[in-house]
């Protein structure tokens, strides 16, 4: 016999209780939210936060750029299935490896950084910290390694099991994105125009490949000052050096200020996708505001950081806690 017959028969003596039961029922029937938490390796390993601090200083004070890789490893990770750390599976643990994509190949870094700090927190908690919450505090530490902001990171994440190499090649910006297309692909996961404008200040730091700016600084166009682009074409040519690296922000590039945001008012962005938002679009009034106030511009990507790693989370159940990070294991 059903609820509802069951509570249609007895509605005059025991409504209010039929109704307890019925939505009970409901309840138990919907699914559970995603729940994550600062503390929440706190009793399970205390030491893991601490442990992964040190590997990332370790790794950027050997080399600056690579706090800007991380924070963009990071990134990718999260368009792409979710903060799930399947960007750090390898051709042999996925034939649909994301590091193939596109806009990951022979430019995504840092997969070694993160694999060293897993084997860290590995020698002290086997199988408790995953790989996408190492990888979000990593990205953090990076930011802080180059007097970036700071943010709380959440954490609880699991692991993956699977990559999507075609969700990646079209679910990540690319090079030469316009305007609406950025502003599209940000909202397809919950984030602002603005959250993007923000995020997209992390190319105050790191380096981009000849290939990807090419065709920017040989178009003479408008919209890129001509003694920047004559700067550039100097490690550049126009059939060679494909994977030649110039840095995002000419001016101050191993440090995270707001310099990358005067940069695009000025007509200097290396990027084509930069660019695009100061270019007479609906974005330009945050370009001015950012570049005004650097705190301002801090705080918001200290937000969008936090906003960007609760794209579609496996907690739980859902998901596996990997011993390589590059491997289903």
């Amino acid at each position: 016999m059903g609820l509802v017959a069951v509570c249609s028969r007895r509605a005059s003596r025991s409504s209010s209780a039929c109704f307890i039961v019925t939505m009970l029922l409901s309840l138990a029937y919907m699914p559970c939210e995603a729940y994550l938490s600062s503390t929440f390796y706190d009793k399970m390993c205390p030491s893991a936060l601490n442990t992964i601090r040190t590997s990332i200083r370790t790794a950027v004070s050997r080399e600056r750029r690579m706090a800007a890789s991380l924070i963009r490893l990071h990134f990718h990770d999260c368009f792409v299935q979710g903060c799930d750390a399947s960007i750090l599976l390898d051709e042999a643990a996925s034939a649909t490896s994301e590091r193939n994509a596109l806009q990951n190949l022979r430019s995504a870094r840092g997969y070694e950084v993160i694999e060293a700090a897993k084997s860290q927190v590995e020698s002290i908690c086997p199988r408790v910290v995953s790989c996408a919450d190492i990888l979000a505090v990593a990205a953090r530490d990076a930011s802080v390694a180059v007097g970036g902001p700071t943010w709380t990171v959440k954490l609880g994440r699991r692991d993956s099991t699977s990559a999507s190499l075609s969700q990646a090649e079209t679910d990540l910006p690319r090079f030469a994105d316009g305007l609406e297309k950025i502003i599209s692909l940000f909202d397809n996961k919950g984030l602002s125009a603005r959250d993007m404008v923000a995020l997209s200040g992390s190319h105050t730091i790191g380096q981009a490949q000849c290939v990807t700016f090419r065709d920017r600084i040989y178009n003479n166009a408008s919209d890129i000052d001509a003694g920047f682009a004559s700067t550039r074409k100097r490690r550049c040519p126009t059939n060679d050096g494909n994977g030649n690296l110039a840095p995002l922000d000419l001016v101050t590039p191993n440090s995270f200020d707001n310099n990358y945001f005067k940069n695009l008012i000025q007509r200097k962005a290396l990027l084509e996708s930069d660019q695009v938002l100061f270019s007479g679009g609906s974005t330009d009034s945050i370009v001015s505001e950012y570049s005004k106030s650097p705190a301002t511009f801090n705080s918001d990507f200290a937000s969008a950081m936090v906003k960007m790693g609760d794209i579609e989370l496996l907690t739980g159940s859902s998901g596996v806690i990997r011993k390589l990070c590059s491997a289903v294991n």
